[in-house]
């Protein structure tokens, strides 16, 4: 099998817009993926704020997590507590496959598209994009 991140150093930019049109951005210096045999194990570092804050770095060594696949340290299912699917710990500073919500919404607590460093877990965002590149 191949895997995307094994033999190449890689950064990744976290891209986030809210639904007042505000942007910020998230940069790792250090991106991977772990194997699947390795639970698709998270390893991330070198963080530089663009305004967005650190909500990835806590997620860092944690396994990816289904609903039906439940790889987390918590004690219940992070991914069917939240709706999502992630790196998930006990359970998340962030949720970026969490459910679609329409901005701010205090009702349904950090169950959106969640960035909790930037807008807390009341808010879920207009849009959030994860791109990695290769660096030489």
């Amino acid at each position: 099998m191949y895997q995307l991140t094994r033999n190449n150093k890689y950064m990744l930019r976290v891209d986030l817009e809210d639904f007042e049109g505000r942007k910020g951005f998230a940069l790792y210096s250090s991106f991977s993926v772990g194997c699947e045999c390795a639970g698709y194990q998270l390893h991330v570092s070198g963080f530089t704020d663009g305004g967005a804050g650190d909500s990835l770095s806590g997620h860092n060594d944690q396994k990816f997590s289904t609903f039906d696949k439940d790889q987390d340290s918590y004690e219940k299912n992070c991914a069917k507590l939240y709706l999502g699917a992630f790196w998930y710990a006990a359970c998340h500073y962030a949720n970026p496959n969490g459910a679609y919500l329409w901005g701010e919404d205090p009702t349904h607590h950090a169950i959106g598209v969640v960035w909790s460093a930037w807008k807390n877990y009341a808010v879920s965002m207009k849009s959030i994009s994860m791109k990695i590149k290769y660096v030489s």
